[in-house]
């Protein structure tokens, strides 16, 4: 991979995604590119920019999903969904008893084990939010993760890492070598291709945004810019639940830090980048009635 090859794949990686590549993350190209170029009978990256270049949409679709598709598992960090659990549900619990509904969205959702993890929490409440309206939108730049999320499919490995027992006793059935989450757990999520880059209007307000474990390939500015539209998509009394290894200080006022919940962000209100409110998106919702 010459350093041409190297600037070219940082530019389309930055504009399809907005993931950027520094100077010393040529590892990463390597190690997610070089089986790539193998499987489509390429001999290394530089013939694989070849094709892009030449101007094959599949291929520069390959690529992107290579680098953007991440790890996750079940109940990843465990301390952001027993914060979700112990204590915001059952605030928005109480501030949403007038209209008995709630609206979470799961960005850069991946295989969903994030989504379906809220959605266990959900159904393990079931009896305090009975008669609720509830919408879990799961958003991803893969189409193709998206598709194996709503299989709900997930082998040995995947439902060992992070699973609680008696959750995969209660919610799931196992399949051949496979374990298959149930159907009612499943039909409270919705998935959808986005891409982060996106506006966020058509999506509507949402009293929970999880967005983990992403922005931080994102530069700067895109954070920044990121964070300010998460906050227009947020309810004013909302959360925003970010990645250990995230952090909105420095990058926006648009949210401040959730006092003694690690990951958690509140919208700033009084943030000059407040704008008007957006209308609900025309998603499905769960209700909670009759389970």
């Amino acid at each position: 991979m010459t350093p041409l090859d190297y600037d070219y794949l940082q530019k389309v990686l930055k504009d399809r995604s907005g993931l950027m590549l520094s100077a010393d993350k040529k590892y990463l190209l390597e190690s997610r590119l070089l089986p790539l170029a193998r499987k489509i009978g390429l001999p290394g990256i530089s013939e694989l920019v070849q094709k892009m270049r030449s101007g094959s949409e599949s291929v520069t679709h390959d690529v992107v999903e290579a680098m953007t598709t991440n790890e996750t598992f079940f109940f990843r960090d465990k301390t952001p969904f027993d914060h979700f659990k112990d204590s915001v549900i059952p605030e928005l619990i109480k501030a949403r008893a007038g209209r008995r509904s709630l609206r979470i969205w799961c960005a850069a959702s991946s295989t969903g084990q994030e989504p379906y993890s809220l959605a266990m929490i959900l159904k393990e409440k079931a009896a305090e939010l009975a008669g609720w309206r509830i919408e879990i939108i799961a958003t991803d730049l893969s189409p193709e993760v998206l598709e194996k999320s709503k299989a709900g499919l997930y082998t040995q490995f995947e439902v060992q890492r992070g699973l609680p027992i008696q959750f995969l006793v209660k919610y799931f059935k196992q399949s051949g070598t496979l374990w298959q989450l149930n159907a009612d757990v499943r039909s409270m999520v919705q998935y959808r291709p986005f891409n982060l880059l996106q506006d966020f209007a058509p999506l509507g307000k949402f009293d929970v945004i999880f967005c983990r474990n992403v922005l931080i390939y994102f530069d700067q500015a895109t954070k920044t810019d990121i964070f300010n539209r998460l906050m227009r998509a947020n309810e004013p009394d909302g959360y925003l639940f970010l990645g250990a290894a995230e952090t909105v200080v420095g990058l926006t006022d648009s949210y401040k830090v959730c006092p003694k919940r690690r990951g958690v962000y509140l919208p700033n209100v009084a943030a000059p980048s407040v704008a008007p409110g957006i209308a609900a998106g025309g998603f499905r919702p769960v209700s909670f009635a009759g389970r």
